[in-house]
């Protein structure tokens, strides 16, 4: 039997027929007319090779083939009505769910500890699985195995869904003794050692050269278009060791400014406008079209977006 010459709707009438043991009520049950009714009871006789109803004395009967067939149709019939209807809504307070996020450094230092928070209230069930992005790649979401990768990215497949975070400056933070601190200008900055953090996109980054400007970021591109270069003696991809290299040592690290402001509160700390334009990058959140509809799915895209809002 080729399944694909089998219409659905001879299933749906072989239930009613089998319940009903009649055509003229059956017709009535899916409102349609008695001789669609007969007709589909027709078909269905040469599709199985089956007589399924035989009219006796007593009414019409099921024959012994179509009584085996009724409960497996029945059960087809129930399963797609469940995988095809309309979601129901998403229970986050009940849920057990883990999401799986790629964050870059920037969003694991800003963003992720108050997400957490927020889950740790309003979801405490759920757990979340943060990745790295040299542990995924652009297949990995595409194909629905990551929820989600937040970061700032540099060119992305058109196939994704993404949503702008927020766009972020950025600051100076170096350690409260530095002398560079005093009357801070573009030519103490030049004149200062710094160090260097970025993680952009996906994949494992591979060694950076000091000399190949165009590949270290938005900092050194605006500082060459002025035909100027920094200083870099140090290049890491975590922004908490940068930050940390900066309190014992006479060393500027620029960060975006919602990295820099998590030192704010520390006293050996000072943040420093950047002493030249850099231009802003956005935070961004990408997600597989796979998922897009997926009613948990919307909820945590709606949380992260207004935990956004508040950092």
């Amino acid at each position: 039997m080729n399944l694909a010459n089998i219409d659905l709707n001879l299933l749906v009438a072989f239930d009613v027929l089998l319940r009903e043991k009649n055509v003229t009520r059956a017709a009535n049950q899916l409102n349609i007319t008695q001789p669609a009714m007969s007709n589909s009871l027709k078909r269905l006789r040469t599709l199985l090779n089956d007589p399924v109803l035989v009219r006796t004395s007593e009414g019409m009967v099921a024959t012994e083939r179509a009584n085996q067939l009724a409960p497996s149709i029945k059960t087809i019939l129930r399963e797609l009505k469940e995988a095809l209807q309309e979601p129901e809504d998403f229970d986050a307070l009940s849920s057990d769910r883990v999401f799986r996020i790629m964050a870059g450094g920037y969003a694991a230092s800003t963003l992720l500890p108050k997400l957490l928070d927020e889950i740790n209230v309003v979801a405490p069930g759920i757990t979340l699985d943060i990745m790295t992005p040299s542990d995924v790649s652009f297949h990995d979401v595409e194909d629905g195995k990551i929820d989600m990768a937040i970061n700032y990215f540099d060119d992305l497949p058109q196939s994704f869904h993404q949503k702008v975070l927020w766009k972020d400056g950025f600051s100076c933070l170096t350690n409260k003794d530095n002398p560079a601190i005093d009357d801070f200008n573009l030519q103490r900055y030049l004149d200062s050692k710094h160090v260097w953090v970025s993680k952009t996109g996906f994949g494992v980054g591979l060694g950076i050269n000091p000399k190949d400007v165009q590949k270290l970021g938005w900092i050194d591109t605006a500082l060459a278009e002025l035909d100027e270069r920094r200083n870099i003696k140090i290049f890491t991809r975590d922004y908490n060791v940068a930050m940390q290299l900066t309190r014992n040592q006479n060393i500027i690290a620029t960060l975006p400014k919602k990295v820099a402001q998590i030192k704010k509160d520390s006293s050996q700390y000072v943040i420093l406008d950047a002493p030249f334009a850099i231009p802003e990058i956005e935070l961004k959140m990408i997600w597989s079209p796979l998922l897009h509809h997926e009613a948990s799915h919307i909820w945590f895209r709606k949380l992260v977006t207004e935990v956004a809002r508040t950092c």
